[in-house]
């Protein structure tokens, strides 16, 4: 593509949006129109990193045709140590990164409750994200984002890698094909709604800034079993923060059920939790917990109806479900999938072998270039989340709650809607207009 071709290119698109009204500076980010088979380094897409603890380190195995050019943390010491490795820019304030021009997406890999605000500034920003899953601590925070990637028009992927592995594609085609006859039950892992702690402070962090870091939440004494993802219990296992481990790992598992059923465009319709009403467990003080589903009233047993009838229950099974269907079962674990018959299974893999599948960040980066939806696109992930939270809410409301997947309520019940969102602490609300 010649130099003038690329500026015309650019020039025309700058118009379109402009004319639309979108407060993006150009759709196509500036290295993503190269078209050298290895290209250079001003040929790359710049990706940017907001969060760099260990989720967003693990993310930084981009494909040949992107680059890392900054990295961003509120504590200013992961930032810093990072960038030297890297080689690349570090910011404590990610807004200031994405007024770099030479950033032209980025991953957000911060905390669940910082996931909203960085997503769609990004999006205002003509930035195109990669965000961890799950989206959102809320569903009103997810219908925001969605709202922004698709005005802004931006190339949107949710961190559910599982769905671009070969082994789960292949599972979830076979069930989506009818090859085990019609769907009528998936049985799941149940993951443990968030608990609520009370632990005494500790001097925080040198070069944290954790008021910051504590954003929408009311800020508590630092305290590292807080600080860090899965410590005793750690943040994603505490309600303020996170959704506990039901949107943290189970997300991954409803990616996949939605995938295999072919619902990506809609969610279950109703969802009931065993067991009654449940009741904040509250721990005063660091304790070790698991990831499983053992964890008594906080992973009490789910059940979903979609409205063709198809059941999911979340109680025991893998993580990407066991579909029953009419003439069989397939199972789809972490990594793996069998059949009953097995013969289902192995033909397919035999022929999936010859069909070399793409990582996820490289489909991201893919699409970034071709303006394509993503394989995770921002509303798969949004309808992931909405899932994961229906099922806390049921555990909190404890009853039979109805759901609309369309007006994204529950019709006629004030109780259950009022967990739709949570009071955010200024200046940390989602914004009135994106």
């Amino acid at each position: 593509m010649t130099g003038s071709h690329r500026l015309s290119r650019r020039r025309f698109l700058r118009q379109s949006a402009a004319a639309a009204g979108l407060a993006v500076p150009y759709l196509i980010p500036s290295g993503a129109m190269a078209s050298a088979e290895t290209p250079g380094a001003n040929d790359r897409v710049g990706v940017g990193y907001i969060g760099v603890g260990r989720r967003g380190s693990q993310l930084m195995h981009l494909p040949p045709d992107a680059q890392i050019v900054a990295v961003a943390d509120v504590d200013r010491n992961r930032a810093e140590t990072l960038a030297k490795v890297r080689k690349c820019r570090p910011y404590t304030d990610y807004r200031k990164m994405l007024d770099a021009k030479d950033v032209d997406a980025v991953v957000v890999a911060t905390p669940d409750h910082w996931h909203a605000l960085p997503s769609i500034q990004a999006c205002q920003a003509g930035k195109d994200v990669y965000c961890e899953k799950p989206l959102t601590l809320t569903v009103r925070e997810g219908q925001v984002i969605v709202q922004a990637a698709r005005k802004y028009e931006r190339v949107f992927q949710t961190g559910t890698q599982r769905r671009s592995s070969a082994e789960h594609q292949v599972g979830c085609e076979l069930v989506r094909s009818g090859r085990i006859g019609k769907v009528e039950t998936v049985l799941m892992s149940a993951f443990p709604s968030p608990w609520v702690c009370r632990f005494p402070g500790k001097p925080v962090r040198e070069g944290l800034d954790w008021d910051v870091w504590c954003g929408q939440t009311e800020p508590v004494p630092f305290h590292d079993d807080i600080y860090i993802q899965r410590s005793r219990p750690g943040w994603l296992s505490l309600r303020p923060y996170s959704g506990g481990e039901i949107t943290g790992n189970g997300v991954h598992g409803v990616d996949l059920v939605q995938l295999a059923l072919g619902m990506d465009h809609t969610c279950p319709v109703e969802v009931w939790a065993e067991g009654g009403k449940m009741e904040d467990l509250v721990y005063e003080a660091p304790e070790d917990r698991g990831r499983g589903n053992a964890h008594g009233s906080q992973g009490r047993a789910l059940t979903y109806r979609y409205a063709n009838g198809v059941t999911l229950k979340l109680a025991s099974g893998p993580l990407g479900g066991t579909f029953v269907g009419e003439n069989g079962k397939i199972e789809i674990g972490s990594g793996s999938i069998k059949s009953d018959p097995p013969e289902i299974v192995k033909d397919a893999l035999k022929e999936a072998s010859s069909n070399p599948r793409v990582s996820h960040l490289q489909n991201w980066i893919e699409c970034i270039k071709s303006r394509e939806k993503p394989a995770a696109d921002v509303e798969i992930g949004h309808r992931d989340a909405v899932i994961c939270h229906l099922g806390n809410i049921a555990r909190w409301v404890g009853r039979k709650l109805r759901w609309d997947p369309e007006k994204e309520v529950f019709p006629d019940d004030d109780e259950a809607n009022a967990y739709l969102e949570r009071p955010m602490r200024k200046p940390y609300q989602l914004p009135d207009n994106v």
